[in-house]
């Protein structure tokens, strides 16, 4: 945490479940004051309610107004810009409400960050950019290509570095199907599945949260960082939460499980890096890092100039990656805080309806 100490950061989408991480992650660090900026006040209330620490400040605004980001990115050294609309549904049916959070206010995000001399922004972003086939997809597809479109201007050693993060489903954040699954099971509901052979890649908040603070790190203008994940099936996942309640009661191991089928705008499988982006890929270790592509905008380049190589790689999705059984994803369960809770293995910090992390 030593680059964090009495330094100021903004995270843009503060009172969501990324934000929420970051602050149980640096409250009790060095670092000197962390601010939330989101359009919610209702959220911004319960958490300062909640939290009562004169550390953390509150903004009240949207990154699609320009000028209430500014106010809240001065004197700020870091910024993490997590502010998005990411539920596949409303942004299917509002593109344009999408394109103007996760686009044009990610835009303005930076704009300010670079204004104001800001050291690093990270922009979070999500599997679905890759090969997106939804509208909440192809505006974080088009969010990352304006932040390396950004680094890539500025270029190296510049005042401001920023760089993306992209990771996949985030076990447990809100909306996502978890808790859903727990709500069915504990009103003697079935367990609604589209397709039980549909995998995904599984990360805590915490993997989340460490992913962007490598990008914080290491990155360099332009970067695109990628954290290997392992993945599951849904019939897994299904099976390890039934097998995880009923250790509380043992009706809950017998749910009936309902295959659905697939929504609009859902894959098979997710692709966290494309073959293209392997192509030039380099290991870290537990991470993928992409440096953007620094060619200018000369057509010769792009037409006379290929690249070999890229048809002999496959993508990096959660197909191929590592895959979970119903022990391995039974483990991983026992990492977020709420099945915790319910397991009675911790105190209860949150209202016990209050499912995600």
């Amino acid at each position: 945490m030593s680059i964090f100490k009495d330094k100021v950061l903004l995270i843009t989408g503060g009172t969501g479940s990324f934000g929420n991480a970051v602050l149980r992650r640096f409250l009790d660090s060095d670092i000197r004051e962390i601010r939330i900026f989101s359009r919610d006040e209702k959220k911004q209330d319960d958490m300062r309610h909640a939290l009562q620490n004169p550390k953390v400040k509150f903004y009240i605004g949207n990154v699609r107004d320009k000028q209430s980001v500014d106010i809240a990115m001065r004197g700020v050294d870091y910024v993490f810009a997590a502010a998005a609309l990411k539920q596949v549904p409303s942004c299917e049916f509002f593109p344009m409400e999408a394109t103007m959070t996760n686009v044009v206010g990610t835009n303005n995000v930076l704009l300010s960050a670079i204004e104001h001399g800001v050291k690093n922004v990270v922009v979070l972003s999500t599997d679905k950019a890759a090969y997106p086939i939804n509208a909440m997809g192809i505006s974080k597809a088009l969010m990352e290509k304006v932040a390396i479109a950004k680094g890539r201007e500025l270029g190296q050693n510049a005042a401001t570095t920023i760089c993306c993060t992209r990771y996949g489903n985030v076990m447990a954040s809100r909306g996502s199907v978890i808790p859903l699954w727990v709500e069915q099971m504990e009103q003697g509901r079935p367990i609604t599945i589209t397709d039980p052979n549909m995998t995904r890649f599984m990360m805590t908040l915490d993997d989340a949260v460490d992913l962007v603070i490598y990008a914080f790190t290491h990155g360099e203008n332009g970067d695109l960082f990628v954290q290997k994940a392992p993945a599951a099936t849904l019939s897994t996942l299904a099976e390890a939460l039934k097998q995880t309640y009923a250790r509380i009661n043992p009706k809950y191991g017998d749910t009936e499980i309902r295959i659905i089928g697939t929504r609009h705008g859902e894959k098979l499988y997710e692709t966290l890096v494309t073959r293209e982006e392997m192509a030039k890929a380099i290991d870290m270790g537990d991470y993928y890092r992409i440096p953007c592509d620094t060619r200018d905008l000369n057509y010769d380049k792009y037409f006379t100039d290929g690249n070999e190589e890229v048809s002999r790689i496959e993508d990096y999705h959660s197909h191929n990656t590592r895959r979970l059984d119903v022990e391995g994803m039974k483990e991983l369960l026992l990492k977020l805080r709420f099945i915790r809770e319910d397991l009675g293995l911790q105190p209860r910090a949150k209202a016990r309806d209050i499912r995600s992390e």
